[in-house]
């Protein structure tokens, strides 16, 4: 079984509060919008970590993360980009890939907006897990955590980091 921490849009804040929620993870996946990589220095020691770029990050970013990710956990096949829509609005690049890759999840950040969605067109699941930082229009910081184990998702949930904008 392999514990994930999905995480996304922290657009180069970093905050104590995310690293409880990390203590226990063996992969912390990044959708995008990293910003400044000291950002998340720490969390690259934490547990192995895979992520891609997203729209506000620079060529130091780009240097380290591409613009996908495609590998294979525990059986299930991931696609990870920053931004490529959601089941029924896929952007035209996404929904190629997805078409020739057929992944068994697909991730995106950019949308600040947590969702997880299945696609019974594509047969797969959708992940975007929100943002964890305090730039962005959402209202509540999050982040998704999930087991992956003999090619099923379990004990997936949603996990609340408190209000943009109030840093304690």
């Amino acid at each position: 079984m392999t514990k994930i921490a999905l995480i996304s849009d922290n657009h180069s804040y970093y905050g104590e509060e995310l690293n409880e929620h990390l203590q226990d993870v063996d992969e912390i996946w990044h959708a995008g919008d990293i910003g400044d990589l000291t950002s998340i220095e720490k969390y690259r020691e934490m547990a192995t970590f895979r992520g891609v770029y997203g729209n506000i990050d620079d060529q130091s970013v780009k240097d380290i993360f591409g613009l996908n990710e495609i590998f294979v956990c525990e059986g299930i096949k991931v696609f990870m980009t920053h931004i490529g829509g959601y089941p029924g609005k896929y952007t035209a690049r996404v929904h190629q890939i997805i078409r020739i890759e057929k992944p068994n999840l697909y991730i995106c950040g950019h949308s600040h907006i947590c969702k997880v969605v299945p696609d019974k067109t594509n047969n797969l699941l959708h992940m975007n897990p929100g943002a964890y930082g305090h730039h962005g229009f959402h209202k509540v910081r999050t982040i998704l955590k999930f087991d992956i184990h003999q090619g099923k998702i379990e004990n997936l949930r949603a996990v609340e980091l408190g209000l943009r904008g109030i840093v304690e």
